[in-house]
């Protein structure tokens, strides 16, 4: 028994029938009738990969280097683009600023990148030799979670799945919170 069904309790209404209760909140116990098949959803099933890929990436990252997924993603984004600012890093890796700051952060605390004060305050970030160095050594484990997803597929496949991926991508901006329209569940 889950901890879950102990906690639900059936109280006696007027009526005679008994409904589930957590406390005094009514709750749903059935399936609902109207589902998304999960199996087949395509959001949730590139979500699934990513999210076990970024799993194993942390944990072996953090073993290894006690650093995070959000830190390879900042410098491996400063190694392709020198003298970003946190901003555009932010963009370049369609990550929270927040989250890009914290890591930024952490980087410059570790001497791993270093900052260059550029016009009217911004702040250009390059990656030290240190920070270089621990780009070769991340860069390993990175690449093995896209060999642990691609290893079954034939060349062509890997060739469609990019081609797949990168269109997809360009519909992204179509994915804004402005743009989206939702419409209500047809009977």
């Amino acid at each position: 028994m889950t901890a879950s069904k102990r906690t639900v309790k059936a109280i006696t209404v007027a009526s005679g029938s008994s409904v589930p209760h957590i406390g005094k909140q009514e709750i749903i116990t059935e399936p609902l009738s109207q589902l998304i098949d999960s199996d087949a959803f395509t959001p949730r099933l590139l979500a699934l990969l990513s999210n076990a890929l970024v799993w194993r990436e942390s944990m072996l990252m953090r073993q290894e280097f006690n650093l995070g997924t959000n830190d390879w993603r900042v410098i491996s984004a400063l190694a392709n683009t020198p003298g970003s600012s946190a901003t555009d890093v932010s963009e370049f890796l369609a990550m929270n600023k927040a989250v890009v700051s914290k890591a930024v952060n952490t980087l410059i605390d570790r001497k791993l990148i270093a900052v260059s004060d550029g016009p009217r305050g911004s702040r250009h970030l390059y990656l030290t030799p240190e920070g270089a160095q621990m780009h070769d050594k991340m860069m390993p484990i990175s690449l093995s979670g896209e060999d642990i997803i691609l290893s079954r597929l034939s060349p062509r496949e890997q060739a469609q799945l990019r081609k797949l991926l990168t269109k997809m991508m360009l519909e992204i901006p179509d994915l804004s919170p402005t743009s989206v329209v939702i419409s209500p569940l047809e009977d």
